[in-house]
């Protein structure tokens, strides 16, 4: 086992890809995850299988799209039977762990893991002992942190956000961060396949006063709105989603909303200095050349984007395109952005490759471009929904008003469940299908890069969409059989 490099795969929950200025943000630098993208390769173009945390968390270490593992829905946690990427590592040698947020294995899950350190959006579970590692801080400081994410202030009936001064260390970004630490610390000189799961920057939008106060208005720049958008061309999917997040629907003062982003985005920058913490760790301990780091989100989050907040069975940019780097100083290409389109279900085939590990054949991503002599791919793929029944704006109509948070909760299992809508994305057209909806969504991204006009009726793109038409089908045929061998 000594020659097999460790494995560290970083992922965020509900950061968008444009979070960062790496990815195109005016005003959110993330110097650490520029840090990790000079040593490695950071994906331009690469998306979730679906935009809701727990399927998507299913398909990274599945390496399955959800419609082949069945876990689409965040009540549908991975089978006991799955075949995933812990198992196989803990066959193969590795020390296997989990510090963070789970949110996608079983209790039975356990046994492939040999370190377990669980924490969530609103701090420890209700049994917070430990596998493996001990929590490095007390047990009390760690629920005081937590304090205002379980009781966060009301400012509106669409989002909530607060700061608060707590220790950096209390707070599950500083506590995750500092765990990582200890675990490379104690497993330094054993092989180790090690997921860190930080919870934010997820709802509840809170982070430490000094983080929040590194976005100020005069620095926030806003996402462009159009009038009316949801008024000509938007699919009734997409309406609904709008009548219950959007918060121009009710008199929302401009600063609640530059304070929610503030929250936001000081979350992320929290995150960018733990990772920063986790790399001088991996450097301080002489593993930086023997571990292949990853780091991606699960999904992302509207931030403002569309006017809304929070997330929905939709696949805007900003929910579905996510950050990823990964590194492995003198064994991958260092300093390089690799255009194509990718997945993140082909993060475990490149690690298995890398590892020279066997890549089963019912895993349906594919070894990263770049990193490997793998074809760069002109096309990525997600989808939402489990088959049910849809949700309507009459469906709406009966839940109380003003719609937001409580509607969201209403709504929630419905609409997690409704349908099975589709998105296939090349780098200049999106091309969403409904098969229950009022109409399909097509976005020229070349020169409405925000999204802002669905063109589906255009007659001058008729042929781009026959070929994503084609494009979507062909995709949805090969991978209909999750044990079938995916097709070249």
């Amino acid at each position: 086992m000594s020659g097999f490099p460790n494995i560290i795969v970083i992922m965020t929950d509900q950061q968008k890809a444009t979070a960062s200025h790496l990815y195109g943000n005016t005003f959110c630098e993330t110097p650490a995850m520029a840090r990790l993208a000079e040593d490695g390769v950071l994906f331009e173009h690469a998306f979730t299988p679906h935009p809701l945390c727990v399927p998507a968390r299913i398909s990274l270490w599945t390496a399955q799209f959800p419609h082949a593992h069945g876990g689409r829905r965040n009540e549908t946690w991975m089978s006991p039977e799955t075949n995933h990427a812990f198992k196989l590592w803990q066959e193969a040698g590795y020390h296997t762990g989990l510090i963070g947020k789970n949110h996608c294995f079983q209790p039975a899950d356990l046994a492939f893991f040999d370190t377990w350190c669980e924490i969530g959006h609103r701090g420890l579970p209700d049994d917070p002992g430990t596998k493996g590692l001990a929590w490095f801080r007390p047990l009390e400081n760690i629920h005081a942190a937590h304090t205002v994410r379980r009781n966060m202030p009301s400012q509106n009936p669409y989002f909530d956000y607060a700061s608060s001064d707590f220790p950096l260390k209390d707070y599950s970004t500083g506590l995750v961060a500092g765990q990582t630490a200890h675990f490379l610390e104690q497993h330094q000189h054993e092989p180790f396949a090690l997921w860190v799961s930080f919870p934010d920057p997820h709802a509840p939008y809170e982070a430490p006063e000094e983080y929040v106060a590194m976005f100020p208005p005069d620095k926030i720049e806003l996402p462009p709105w159009r009038d009316n958008e949801f008024d000509d061309h938007a699919p009734e999917r997409n309406r609904v989603v709008h009548q219950i997040l959007g918060f121009d629907n009710g008199d929302i003062p401009l600063a609640q909303v530059y304070g929610v982003l503030a929250a936001y985005y000081g979350m992320v920058r929290f995150i960018d200095d733990g990772l920063g913490q986790i790399l001088d760790a991996l450097e301080r301990l002489g593993l930086r050349e023997k571990t292949i780091v990853v780091f991606c989100s699960d999904h992302g989050d509207f931030a403002g984007e569309h006017q809304m907040q929070g997330k929905g069975g939709v696949f805007y940019d900003c929910l579905t395109r996510v950050p990823l780097i990964v590194s492995w100083p003198g064994h991958i290409p260092a300093g390089q952005r690799d255009g194509s389109m990718v997945n993140l279900i082909d993060i475990v085939p490149t690690l298995f490759h890398l590892q020279g590990l066997n890549i089963p054949h019912d895993m349906q991503g594919d070894p990263l471009p770049t990193i490997t002599k793998a074809t760069p791919r002109p096309v990525a793929f997600s989808e939402y929904g489990a088959g049910g029944p849809a949700f309507h704006l009459n469906n709406l109509a009966q839940l109380s008003q003003p719609y937001g948070r409580k509607a969201i909760m209403d709504s929630l299992q419905w609409r997690e469940a409704e349908g099975r809508r589709k998105m296939v994305r090349t780098q200049q057209w999106k091309y969403v299908h409904d098969p229950m909806g009022d109409r399909d969504e097509l976005y020229d991204l070349v020169n409405d890069s925000w999204e802002l006009k669905n063109v589906i009726d255009d007659p001058q793109h008729t042929d781009v969409l026959t070929d994503l038409q084609l494009r979507l089908a062909d995709w949805s045929i090969q991978t209909e059989d999750s044990k079938a061998v995916p097709l070249p």
